[in-house]
């Protein structure tokens, strides 16, 4: 008779299995049509993710359905460095993201970003050239500043009174403390008294809608705000995650007891 371990491990694995079809599928269909630098990005994750759900599905499989013990010791070993990496990204994000805070400016209804506000090993990602070049292909594909088109009849009061999103404050406009004399939410100009700040950030403005403010440090501390506002959704997912993970990886360890059982011709009273 097959033991109740043996036909749960079985059946959440088939469920990874069938989950892990549309995910390849996702990947690969991202690998043959992508067409935008942002699509291309998410293939090699996709394809990671689906590939490995597919081969422990399989391994978890055999080892209890077909009751191989040498299968379920490699399923349960995989499944331990599985659980200890999800504590250990937990643990990390966390760390990471705890720091910054968005500064609310003087006059106006929305939060300004900084850069340095944040940790140092999140700066150095963003401010990798091939990472923010693929972040800056993501943020135009999603056309985070389509939405200021809109608002280009605004008076200046009405604009600054504005609730702008992290993102579009960091990289739709110039930063308020440099000083840029606003004409219309697309289109910006320097006073006759010159800007008020020598920052990096005044020089990289552009009206050019495909540039903006996208190479901007306010534009990079944009999206890292965003990362965070997204990180405490992605960590209450993480926290259920880990705890199904532990509870199928105690339902293996039964099953492994159940295998041994067979194999030995003996009985263990806490194997089902």
């Amino acid at each position: 008779m097959v033991q109740i371990s043996n036909s749960l491990v079985g059946f959440l694995n088939f469920l990874t299995l069938l989950i892990s079809f549309p995910i390849l599928g996702a990947g690969l269909w991202f690998r043959l049509h992508a067409a935008t630098e942002c699509e291309r990005f998410l293939q090699l994750p996709l394809l990671v993710l689906g590939g490995f759900l597919l081969v422990v599905s399989v391994v978890g499989l055999i080892g209890a359905c077909c009751r191989v013990s040498f299968v379920m010791w490699l399923y349960l070993f995989v499944m331990f460095l599985l659980i200890l990496a999800m504590i250990v990204f937990t643990i990390f994000a966390f760390v990471v993201t705890n720091k910054g805070v968005g500064e609310a400016a003087s006059g106006v209804g929305f939060k300004e970003y900084r850069l340095s506000d944040y940790s140092g090993w999140l700066q150095k990602r963003v401010e990798n050239w091939e990472t923010w070049r693929e972040i800056d292909g993501c943020l135009k594909d999603a056309k985070v500043c389509a939405g200021f088109e809109g608002l280009a009849g605004l008076q200046a009061s009405q604009f600054f009174a504005k609730n702008l999103s992290p993102l579009q404050s960091g990289c739709c406009k110039p930063p308020t403390f440099c000083g840029f004399q606003y004409k219309n939410a697309t289109f910006w100009t320097i006073p006759t008294t010159g800007l008020k700040s020598t920052d990096a950030d005044c020089k990289l403005w552009s009206n050019e809608q495909d540039k903006l403010c996208y190479d901007c440090g306010s534009c990079k501390a944009g999206v890292l705000a965003t990362l965070k506002a997204k990180w405490k959704a992605v960590s209450i997912f993480n926290v259920a995650l880990l705890v199904i993970l532990i509870i199928v990886y105690s339902i293996g360890c039964c099953a492994l007891r159940n295998n041994r059982a067979k194999t030995h011709g003996g009985y263990y009273p806490y194997a089902r």
